[in-house]
């Protein structure tokens, strides 16, 4: 295979970064913006040893999968993956790429429970993040392309409330009228770098923080003016000063220019206040059904001692405040400890306390101190939990632990370690919070193997009428073979062929 080499070739399969694949000369070709079942003639961009790149010349027979895409910014913008296929054809893609992470990547065999869909696959985010730059000498807003810093000049993201490109618009003249130049990362020139909006869903209302290179609070208090009198659901207008030369978008300093720098919302009927720093998910719906979930994986009785790490403004832990006896939230960013405090106080919560800590250090300070608790709630960010957390956590011995995660692939590799430390990966289920993404949330029942509780046996294949296939039983035969040599109604197995672990329940 060559560069600019032209081969027709049918996709059948999509990558967990949105691309199809296809298989000509036997290379794995990766092609993007292509659907399930398209037969394309791909142009080849790029080749190395086993793998190569293309791009669509043109589709000869369309995927039953494919859709017109509704938005002008797309594909350019690199925002959205799945804009050209169906909202259904995209739920069995993400329910794939769950299933493929856990029984692939972690070699693990739980319970799979069916995707949960989001009602509306527009406008459900809460927060934007603008970029800032100028186009012949005006200032414009809009998103990233695709892995680089160029920006696609547009404010108004199918993702995103519409009053959110009003306001961004509403800053840029303002910008253009009051010569205020954008931030040129190149040059390390200009002022304002972003244009980042939270919106309280519940609440309606909205959060603007201008992230600027210096403090220039004499240069935008008649922008707040003008903001406020034309969008009277803005509550606060921030300032976040951040004068280096990085890709991390908000400063370490936040000064308010309009009202207490905070939102209010209400998830789960408590009242959640939102600072800059916080973090707070970005579809609220959604997060709702999550956090409804999480609970019902935790069958709580009212006398669990429940720890939150990566707890954010806390709204998770929070949310199962009141059915428990104790509640114990952890996070490292201390803005973000503040509102979590806060919000308990806002919902009348006094069995919550809060930890400004790294969750590995807070959660062995807390085994030290002797501190066991029932449930443990993890939240990590995209790259997983610290093994210093996982270590900690397994020395607590609590006997459950639900894993909410963003990146399948991490939350796979986290319940396969849990598994080496006496633990089992008994459910998992998928919630899309972002559609059109490739982006998808997961939540993981983990209970703990009690060694005082289970015995080992040797399975003899040969004595099983195998129904499933030739290496595997079934559960209800290994539950058979067990009751009938032990006399035990077992409800948990642990499969070992070889070298392999592989458990199920």
């Amino acid at each position: 295979m060559k560069k600019n080499q032209i081969i027709t070739a049918e996709i059948t399969d999509i990558t967990n970064e949105g691309n199809g694949v296809c298989r000509f000369d036997g290379m794995a070709v990766f092609v993007p913006e292509t659907a399930l079942g398209d037969t394309a003639e791909i142009k080849i961009v790029k080749v190395l040893k086993n793998y190569a790149f293309g791009i669509v010349n043109k589709i000869i027979i369309p995927s039953p999968d494919r859709i017109v895409s509704d938005c002008p910014l797309f594909p350019k913008c690199g925002g959205c993956s799945f804009r050209h296929i169906s909202y259904e054809s995209e739920l069995k893609i993400k329910e794939k790429f769950i299933f493929d992470s856990f029984t692939r990547l972690g070699k693990l065999n739980p319970q799979f429970l069916p995707i949960t869909g989001c009602d509306s696959s527009d406008r459900y985010r809460n927060k934007a993040q603008y970029p800032v730059s100028q186009i012949n000498g005006e200032p414009i807003c809009g998103f990233f392309a695709k892995r680089s810093h160029r920006i696609i000049p547009g404010s108004d993201c199918r993702l995103l409330p519409e009053v959110f490109s009003h306001i961004a618009q509403t800053v840029t003249e303002y910008m253009k009228t009051n010569h205020i130049l954008p931030y040129n990362e190149t040059e390390g020139s200009g002022l304002i770098r972003h244009i980042y909006i939270r919106q309280a869903p519940a609440a309606g209302e909205i959060m603007v923080c201008l992230i600027v290179k210096r403090s220039c609070a004499d240069k935008l208090h008649e922008l707040c003016t003008v903001l406020s009198k034309k969008f009277p659901e803005i509550k606060t207008i921030v300032m976040n000063v951040n004068p280096d030369n990085t890709n991390v978008i908000l400063g370490k300093k936040t000064i308010n220019l309009l009202g207490n720098g905070k939102i209010t919302d209400i998830l789960c009927g408590n009242n959640i206040s939102i600072a800059p720093e916080a973090f707070y998910q970005i579809n609220s719906p959604q997060a709702e059904r999550l956090y409804r979930k999480a609970e019902e994986f935790c069958q709580l009785k009212g006398n669990e001692t429940l720890i939150d790490l990566y707890c954010g403004a806390g709204t998770i832990g929070l949310s199962m405040a009141s059915k428990i006896k104790k509640l114990i939230g952890v996070e490292i960013i201390p803005q973000a400890v503040e509102n979590a405090k806060e919000n308990a106080v806002r919902s009348s919560i006094h069995n919550a306390e809060f930890i400004c800590a790294d969750a590995g250090q807070a959660a062995a300070k807390l085994a030290l101190k002797g501190i066991k608790p029932d449930i443990v709630i993890l939240d990590p960010p995209r790259k997983g939990c610290d093994s210093s957390a996982i270590d900690a956590v397994s020395k607590m011995s609590p006997d459950k632990i639900i894993m909410i995660s963003c990146n399948p692939a991490t939350a796979a590799r986290d319940c396969a370690l849990f598994e080496q430390k006496g633990y089992v990966t008994r459910k998992v289920q998928p919630f899309d919070l972002f559609p059109r993404t490739v982006h998808v949330e997961t939540v993981c029942l983990l209970s703990k193997l009690h060694a005082d509780q289970h015995i080992e046996i040797e399975l003899q294949m040969d004595e099983l009428d195998l129904t499933a296939t030739e290496s595997k039983a079934t559960y209800e035969e290994i539950k058979d073979y067990v009751l009938e040599h032990t006399g035990i109604e077992s409800q948990q197995f642990i499969y070992r062929t070889g070298k392999r672990k592989m458990r199920n329940y």
